[in-house]
């Protein structure tokens, strides 16, 4: 590491002053600093990891600033919205079935026949959070990504269990469960970690 990119830990580190987190936040922002320099093979000027990683008081302001998104909330959130897509989509199937609205079926006929869109769409919503994940907390999300993929991938595991097993009825899911269609699940439920880390390496790069 050269004595430009030094300077500019020192000067982060100076603007971080008596930031609890401070030796976490510099360890995440050394490697940024060595990964831009890599780029630049080795030759990167402070004005230059300025231009890429913006200014040391402006890092140290946008950490301070971020501190509110814990990654509790983080995790919270995600797992309330992959809670509440499990609801909706119940609500769906018991009032169409159960209760007959009929209002429901053009929208039930709908959904039947989109699956493929509708897995594209949850497969996005996995990658978008990795994404958030990593843009909001770099190389310390790898283990928040991974506590939060377990508890969010808990429903859709419960899910599969009730089907395969015959636990809820069966015919309700009958225009769906095809062979082809059980064995794309099953991919896709696999594919899910991947594409989660994919989304959090991509967010880690757009948080330098």
């Amino acid at each position: 590491m050269n004595a430009e990119a030094q300077r500019f830990l020192d000067d982060l580190e100076k603007a971080l002053g008596d930031d609890p987190k401070c030796a976490e936040i510099m360890a995440e922002y050394r490697l940024h600093v060595e990964e831009v320099l890599y780029e630049l093979s080795e030759e990167g000027t402070y004005d230059a990891l300025v231009s890429r990683l913006g200014s040391p008081k402006e890092l140290a302001e946008l950490w301070k600033t971020e501190k509110s998104v814990t990654p509790r909330k983080m995790q919270q959130l995600f797992v309330f919205l992959n809670i509440a897509l499990f609801i909706l989509g119940a609500i769906l199937t018991v009032g169409y079935n159960v209760f007959g609205w009929q209002w429901l079926g053009i929208l039930w006929g709908n959904l039947t026949e989109s699956t493929t869109i509708i897995i594209f769409i949850y497969m996005f919503f996995w990658g978008l959070l990795g994404y958030e994940i990593g843009k909001a907390f770099g190389a310390r999300g790898k283990k928040i990504l991974r506590r939060t993929f377990i508890i969010c991938i808990i429903p859709n595991l419960i899910l599969m269990y009730l089907i395969v097993f015959r636990l809820i009825p069966y015919e309700w899911f009958d225009p769906l469960l095809d062979g082809k269609f059980i064995l794309l699940c099953i991919f896709c439920t696999f594919a899910l970690y991947p594409i989660s880390w994919l989304g959090y390496r991509w967010g880690r790069k757009a948080s330098v």
